[in-house]
C-alpha cells in the first residue's frame, strides 16, 4: 500500500503540491497565532508602562502620626513596618515627612509645606548648599520670587493666621530635577493649589509645632510586576497588603489599577482577534483545501474503478485515497509551523520567557494540527462520497450538474448562520459569538446568493448569445455555467476579497485613528515639555527665540483644574497648532480688548501721593512683576500717615528691559487710601497721572472672600478695607486691568457644576479666581479632550499674575521647524525636558491592541487571498486538458482561432472579475449591516470620532492588490491552455492580435451543427 500512494504521489506531482501550499499558508497562520498573541500581549503591557506616568506605577503607605520628639526614629520605624506589609522587591524606598502650613504675605495666607525627604538634595537643582541643620530650609525659585525672599531670609510659617510663627531661614532656592520622575511621584511634596513646599531637614521635625506629620513611605512598582512577567499577580498582591496594612492602620494609596485594567483590556482583545482572525483563516483553508481535492478527484476517481473493478475493499481504497492527502497535508504542515514562528517573531517580536515560550508551542503545535486535521477530515469526507458512486459514475469524463437539494441546504443553513450573526452584531453583541465572524459571513452569504443568481443568468444568457451569434459572450457564459465546482470558487473569491478588503480596510483605519489621536493628545507636530520659572519666562523666552511668530508656541496645560485649562499664545495658533474641525474656528478667541497699557517702569525708586482717611494705622504696597522674567517685585511704601503725603520706596529689579508692568496694589489695615499720583524719580517720569487713577476700567478688586472697595475720581484712586482685613482673610487688592474681562475662553463639553451657581472662573491662573465668559462651545480641544477651555496665555498671566504657576510648560513647534529652534529656547532659558512628535507618539500607540490586533488581521487576510488564488489556480488548470478538447471540436466546427483564444481567457477572467466585484461590495455592505468599527483604544481614549473602518481609498487599494493576486493565478493557470490554442490556430503575439491561418478547418460548418457525439458534448 505504502508503495501505491508514493507512485501516486509521485505520478501528480501539481496537485500534490497544490494541497501542501494551502496546507502551508494555513498552518504558518494557525502556527503564528499563538506565539504572535503572547508577544504581542507582552510588548502592548510594555507600551502602557512606558507610556504611563510615574505617578501611575507607584504605591504610598502614609499615616498621620505623632513622632513624640523623634522624627528620625519614627520615620525608621515606619519605614520598617511598611516593608514589612508591602511583600514586594526591593525598589528604592523613599520615607518623608510633610505637615500643611500657610505663610502670612501681603495680607494673604497661601498655603505651603514643610517637608522632608529622603536624600531631597540628590533631586533638587540648588542654589546654594543643602539644608543640614534644624531650622535651615530650601525654597523653591517661584516661592521666593512670590514671597520676596532670597539667601539668608527668614520664613514664617503657621498652623493658623492667628498663631504664633515657625521660623525658618532660607539657605537656599530650589528646582525640581525630575519634576516627572519617581521620586516626585507623591503628590504631598509639590505645589497643590499653594506655594511650593519648604524642605528642610528631619530635626526641625523635633518642634512642638510640627509634631503630627503625615509620614509616608512610597515604592516605585517595577515595570516587570506590573507588566505580569512570570504570572506576578500584582493586583491580588496589593489586595492583600491593603487588607493587612489596614489593620495596622496604615493607608495603602494604590495608583497602578487604571494601569493593571488597561494591561489586562489589551491582552484580552490582542487573544481574541488573533483567534477570530486564525478561525476564519482556518475555515477558508479547509474549504480551500476541499475544492483542491474535488477538481483533483478526476484521476484518484479512475483509480477506485480500477480497484473496484478487481474487488478491492472500501477501506483498501479509502487508505489508497487518504494516503495520496496524508503526505502534502504533513509536509504542508511541517512546512508551516516555523513559518509562522518566523511571521510572529517578525511582526511582534520574540517571545521572552520560557514559561510564556513553552505556552507558545504547545499551542501553536496545536493550531497545527488541527489544520492537519481539519484538512485530512475534508479529504476524507469528500472521498468517501466519491466512493460512494458507481464505477460507470467513476469513469465519467463529463461531471453531473451543479449540485444536488443537499447542497441547496447547505447553502440555506449557511444563510441562516449569516442572518443570526448579523442579528447579533446589530443588537450590540460585536464581540460575541456570530459576531465576530459578522463581516466574513455577510461576504459569505452574498457570495451563495450571486453564485446561484450568476448560474441561472449564464444558463439562459449562454444559449441566448450562441443563437443570436455572439459567441464570444455565449461561450464564456457556458463556460461558466457548466465548469464543475465554479460556484465554490466563485463563493471562496468573494469570502476571500471581502475579508482581504476589510483587513485593509481596518489596518488603514486604525493607522489614521493612531496619528489623529496623536496629533489631538499632542496640538501640534512637535511639541516640547520644558522648565520656566513662570509663564511670562516662557512667552519671552518663546518670542525670542522666534521673533516671526510662525515656528514656536508657549503654551501651559494644566490638567489637574476644573475644567482643565489649555492657554495658548493665540495669535500664534494658527500657524503652529495641529488644528482639528472638532475645535472649532481657529480664530474662536478674540482679539483681546482692554484700556492702553499702563507705563512700565524701568527705574529704581518711586514716590507715591496718598492720603488716609480714619485713625486705623495702615501700610501701602505696591506688586509690580518684571515683563521678561515673570518675577514679582514687591514695593513697599510702608505706613500711611494721616493726610495727604508722598512716600517714596526703592524699586529692585526692573532696570533690565523691558521692565516692569503694574500688577497690584496691597493694603493692610482696617482703612481707607486714597492715590493721587505715581511718579518715578530715576529716571524720571510720571506712572500714573489723575486721569488713569479716575478711570475706573483700569482697576478691580480681588475675587476671593471680602472684595476691597474701589472708587476711581476726580483723579484719585480709593482703596478701603473693611474690618475684616489685615487678619488672613482676602480684599485687601486692587489688581491693574490690563487685559480683557471676564477673559474669553473656549469650553469643550459641559461646563463644571460650579459655573452653574456662581460666576464662571478659573482656579489654576493665580491665587485668586479668575473671572470668565464663553465665547464659544466645542465638542473637543486639543491636549484636554472633550473637557477642558482654551484661553490665551498672554491674558491669563495678566488676570493676576505668576503667583501660583499650574501645570506643565510645553513649546509647540509647528511642522518643519528649523533644527535650531530648540538650541534658540535653550539659548533663551528654557530647560528642555522632553521631546516628542506625532509620529514618535504614533508609533507608541502601535503596541496598543488595536494596532496589534489589524496588523494580524492584515496578514491573516494576505493568506486568505493567496489561498482563494491558489483554489482559482486549480480550478483554471485542473479541467485545461478537457477544455482543449472542447475548444479543439469548435474548431473543427468553424469557430475562429481567436475567438476560441478569447474564450479561455474569458471563463477564468469572468470568474475574477465578478468575484472581486461581488467581494468588494459585500465588504461595503457589510460595514453598515453590522457596524463595523475600529477597535476602541484599551485605554478608554475617544474623544475624537473614529474614521471609517473601511474607506473609498481602501476599498480601492484592497480591489487593485486583489485583482493583481487573482488575475495573475488566473492567468498563468490559462496560459499553457492558449499557448496550444495560438499554436494550433497559427496566431501569432497575444490573443487577439495578428492573423488566423489560412488553414481551414476540415469540417465545414456552423457552430451548432451536427458532427461527432464528443463534439457535439464539448459543445454543450
Amino acid at each position: 500500500m505504502l508503495a501505491l500512494v508514493w507512485g501516486a504521489v509521485r505520478t501528480r506531482r501539481a496537485q500534490v503540491l497544490t494541497v501542501l501550499i494551502l496546507t502551508a499558508l494555513a498552518a504558518a497562520v494557525a502556527a503564528a497565532g499563538p506565539w504572535f498573541a503572547i508577544a504581542g500581549g507582552a510588548r502592548a503591557a510594555a507600551a502602557d508602562v512606558d507610556a504611563a506616568a510615574a505617578a501611575d506605577r507607584s504605591l504610598s503607605i502614609r499615616k498621620i502620626i505623632e513622632t513624640g520628639g523623634d522624627p528620625a526614629g519614627t520615620v525608621d520605624q515606619f519605614a520598617a513596618n511598611a516593608r514589612g506589609l508591602l511583600p514586594l522587591p526591593a525598589t528604592d524606598p523613599v520615607s518623608g515627612l510633610v505637615l500643611p502650613l500657610i505663610t502670612v504675605h501681603g495680607g494673604q495666607t497661601p498655603s505651603m509645606a514643610i517637608a522632608y525627604r529622603e536624600d531631597m538634595c540628590d533631586h533638587l537643582r540648588l542654589d546654594g548648599p543643602c539644608p543640614a541643620a534644624p531650622g535651615e530650609a530650601a525654597i523653591s525659585v517661584n516661592t521666593a520670587q512670590q514671597l520676596g525672599l532670597g539667601r539668608g531670609d527668614r520664613l514664617g510659617l503657621r498652623r493658623q493666621p492667628d498663631a504664633a510663627p515657625l521660623t525658618l531661614r532660607v539657605v537656599a532656592t530650589y528646582s525640581l530635577d525630575d519634576p516627572a520622575g519617581a521620586y516626585w511621584s507623591n503628590p504631598l511634596f509639590v505645589a497643590s493649589g499653594g506655594l511650593d513646599p519648604a524642605f528642610t531637614t528631619i530635626g526641625t521635625f523635633t518642634d512642638e509645632e510640627l509634631g503630627d506629620p503625615t509620614i509616608s513611605y512610597d515604592v516605585q512598582v517595577p515595570d516587570r510586576l506590573i507588566r505580569g512577567d512570570d504570572g506576578y499577580d500584582l493586583a491580588g498582591v496589593l489586595r492583600k497588603a491593603d487588607y493587612d496594612l489596614g489593620r495596622q492602620g496604615l493607608r495603602l494609596v494604590n495608583t497602578t489599577g487604571s494601569l493593571l485594567r488597561t494591561i489586562a483590556r489589551d491582552r484580552e482583545a490582542i487573544r481574541e482577534g488573533v483567534l477570530v482572525a486564525v478561525i476564519q483563516v482556518l475555515v477558508l483553508a479547509w474549504f480551500a483545501i476541499g475544492l483542491a481535492g474535488q477538481y483533483t478527484g478526476r484521476d484518484r476517481r479512475g483509480d477506485a474503478a480500477l480497484l473496484k473493478l478487481r474487488g478491492s475493499s472500501r477501506g483498501a481504497m479509502l487508505r489508497l485515497a487518504w494516503g495520496q492527502h496524508l503526505v502534502p497535508l504533513v509536509l504542508g504542515a511541517l512546512a508551516g509551523l516555523p513559518l509562522g514562528y518566523l511571521l510572529a517573531r517578525l511582526l511582534a517580536g520574540p517571545v521572552g520567557r520560557p514559561q510564556q515560550q513553552q505556552t507558545a508551542l504547545t499551542l501553536s503545535v496545536a493550531a497545527t494540527v488541527a489544520v492537519l486535521v481539519g484538512g485530512l477530515a475534508v479529504l476524507a469526507l469528500i472521498e468517501a462520497v466519491a466512493l460512494r458512486r458507481p464505477v460507470s459514475d467513476l469513469l465519467r469524463e463529463v461531471t453531473g450538474g451543479r449540485g444536488d437539494w443537499r447542497s441547496g441546504l447547505a447553502d440555506l443553513l449557511l444563510l441562516a448562520v449569516a442572518v443570526s450573526a448579523i442579528y447579533q452584531a446589530r443588537a450590540g453583541a460585536a464581540g460575541t459569538g456570530l459576531a465576530l465572524a459578522a463581516p466574513a459571513l455577510v461576504a459569505l452569504a452574498v457570495a451563495l446568493l450571486l453564485a446561484r443568481l450568476l448560474g441561472r443568468v449564464a444558463d439562459r444568457g449562454g444559449g441566448a448569445a450562441v443563437r443570436t451569434g455572439h459567441l464570444r459572450l455565449g461561450l464564456t457564459a457556458v463556460q461558466v455555467s457548466r465548469q464543475p465546482g465554479g460556484d465554490r470558487v466563485f463563493a471562496l473569491v468573494v469570502v476571500a476579497v471581502a475579508v482581504f478588503a476589510t483587513a485593509v480596510g481596518g489596518y488603514a483605519g486604525e493607522h489614521t485613528a493612531r496619528v489623529q489621536r496623536s496629533g489631538a493628545e499632542l496640538g501640534a507636530a512637535r511639541v516640547l515639555t520644558v522648565q520656566a520659572p513662570n509663564r511670562t519666562a516662557l512667552l519671552a523666552a518663546v518670542r525670542a527665540a522666534d521673533p516671526a511668530g510662525d515656528q514656536a508656541m508657549a503654551v501651559t496645560v494644566d490638567r489637574t483644574s476644573e475644567p482643565p485649562v489649555l492657554a495658548v499664545d493665540s495669535g500664534r495658533l494658527a500657524a503652529v497648532a495641529h488644528w482639528r474641525p472638532e475645535y472649532g474656528p481657529i480664530g474662536a478667541l478674540p482679539a483681546t480688548v482692554a484700556p492702553a497699557p499702563l507705563p512700565r517702569i524701568t527705574g529704581g525708586r518711586l514716590a507715591v501721593r496718598v492720603s488716609r482717611q480714619g485713625a486705623a494705622p495702615v501700610q501701602l504696597n505696591l506688586v509690580l512683576q518684571h515683563e521678561g522674567t515673570g518675577a514679582p517685585v514687591p514695593v513697599r511704601f510702608g505706613p500711611v500717615g494721616a493726610g495727604e503725603r508722598t512716600l517714596e520706596a526703592p524699586v529692585a529689579g526692573c532696570a533690565a528691559a523691558p521692565g516692569c508692568r503694574i500688577l497690584r496694589w496691597e493694603l493692610t489695615g482696617p482703612s481707607a487710601v486714597s492715590v493721587r499720583g505715581l511718579d518715578q524719580l530715576d529716571p524720571p517720569g510720571v506712572i500714573l497721572d489723575p486721569a488713569r487713577l479716575a478711570d475706573v476700567a483700569r482697576w478691580r478688586s480681588g475675587t476671593a472672600g471680602a472684595a476691597l472697595d474701589l472708587a476711581a475720581a476726580g483723579g484719585t484712586l480709593t482703596l478701603s478695607a473693611d474690618a475684616t482685613a489685615g487678619r488672613g482673610e482676602r480684599g485687601t487688592t486692587a489688581y491693574a486691568v490690563d487685559t480683557d474681562l471676564p477673559l474669553p475662553v473656549v469650553l469643550a463639553g459641559a461646563a463644571p457644576p460650579s459655573w452653574q451657581f456662581g460666576e464662571p472662573a478659573l482656579l489654576s491662573l493665580g491665587s485668586e479666581p479668575a473671572p470668565v465668559r464663553v465665547v464659544r462651545t466645542v465638542t473637543a480641544l486639543p491636549v484636554v479632550g472633550r473637557s477642558g477651555v482654551l484661553a490665551d496665555l498672554d491674558a491669563t498671566r495678566r488676570v493676576i499674575g505668576d503667583a501660583t504657576p499650574a501645570g506643565e510648560f510645553q513649546v509647540w513647534l509647528a511642522p518643519g521647524a528649523p533644527p535650531g529652534i530648540v538650541g534658540a529656547l535653550t539659548r533663551a532659558g528654557l530647560t528642555i525636558a522632553a521631546d516628542e512628535t506625532i509620529g514618535d507618539w504614533a508609533a507608541h500607540l502601535a503596541g496598543q491592541a488595536p494596532a496589534v490586533v489589524t496588523r494580524f488581521s492584515l496578514v491573516a487576510g494576505v493568506v486568505v487571498l493567496l489561498l482563494a488564488a491558489a483554489a482559482l489556480g486549480v480550478a483554471g488548470a485542473v479541467d485545461r486538458r478537457s477544455r482543449l478538447e472542447q475548444l479543439r471540436a469548435l474548431r473543427v466546427q468553424g469557430l475562429p482561432g481567436r475567438v476560441a483564444v478569447l474564450t479561455a481567457y474569458a471563463g477564468i477572467a469572468a470568474l475574477v472579475l465578478s468575484g472581486l466585484v461581488a467581494g468588494l461590495a459585500a465588504a461595503a455592505l457589510a460595514r453598515p449591516l453590522v457596524r463595523i468599527t475600529l477597535p476602541a483604544f484599551t485605554d478608554g481614549w475617544d474623544v475624537l470620532p473614529a474614521p471609517g473602518a473601511l474607506g473609498l481609498a481602501s476599498l480601492a487599494l484592497a480591489g487593485l492588490v486583489a485583482l493583481l493576486v487573482l488575475g495573475l493565478t488566473g492567468w498563468l493557470a490559462v496560459l499553457p491552455l492558449t499557448h496550444r490554442l495560438r499554436r494550433e490556430a497559427g496566431i501569432r503575439g497575444r490573443a487577439g492580435h495578428g492573423k488566423a491561418s489560412s488553414r481551414r478547418p476540415t469540417h465545414h460548418g456552423k457552430a451548432g451543427s451536427r458532427g461527432p457525439a464528443r463534439h457535439r458534448e464539448a459543445g454543450r
